[in-house]
């Protein structure tokens, strides 16, 4: 398991925040049943770099507070059937890990977001990871009926973590 964490802000996240990181990755992982060992990137940065990610990526002229950028083109959510036919596409050949994508997050929007919600810093940095690993699993939340399973999905890896609002 590779699980890459840069830090690119001032913005300081005064709490364990590549702990918190790693145990919800590691917590969707293996709730999703992943067969294969997994590489994950995470970039925490600020409004202003998230804007210009969105902008680029989404033609979305805002910051957002996390965005994803699954590797794998799933059939279905979390169906790894027939992943290993695309072994040049989806696996590291260096480690032979599965590549699922990357994760940008804003620190800034942790913090606004925690307090807007009334929850701490380290469950809205958890709910960002989980809700970007459920994207890097395939799901997404654009209709309402898809809405609904990717937030229990992601509740329940939370939750597994005893990790409340």
């Amino acid at each position: 398991m590779t699980i890459n964490i840069e830090y690119e802000t001032e913005i300081e996240l005064n709490i364990p925040y590549e702990d918190i990181i790693k145990s919800v990755i590691n917590e969707s992982i293996d709730y999703e049943k992943c067969p294969y060992e997994a590489e994950v990137n995470v970039i925490l940065t600020d409004n202003n770099e998230i804007h210009q990610i969105n902008k680029e990526h989404r033609a979305v002229d805002s910051p957002t507070d996390v965005l994803s950028f699954p590797m794998v083109d799933y059939e279905n959510p979390s169906d790894f059937e027939g992943i290993e036919d695309k072994s040049e596409d989806y696996f590291n050949p260096d480690t032979g890990e599965l590549m699922l994508g990357d994760i940008v997050i804003s620190v800034e929007k942790v913090i606004e977001q925690a307090q807007q919600y009334g929850h701490s810093i380290k469950r809205e940095l958890a709910f960002l990871v989980a809700h970007s690993m459920m994207h890097l699993f395939g799901y997404d939340h654009m209709v309402p009926a898809e809405a609904e399973i990717m937030e229990a999905k992601q509740n329940e890896v939370l939750n597994n973590l005893g990790i409340f609002r």
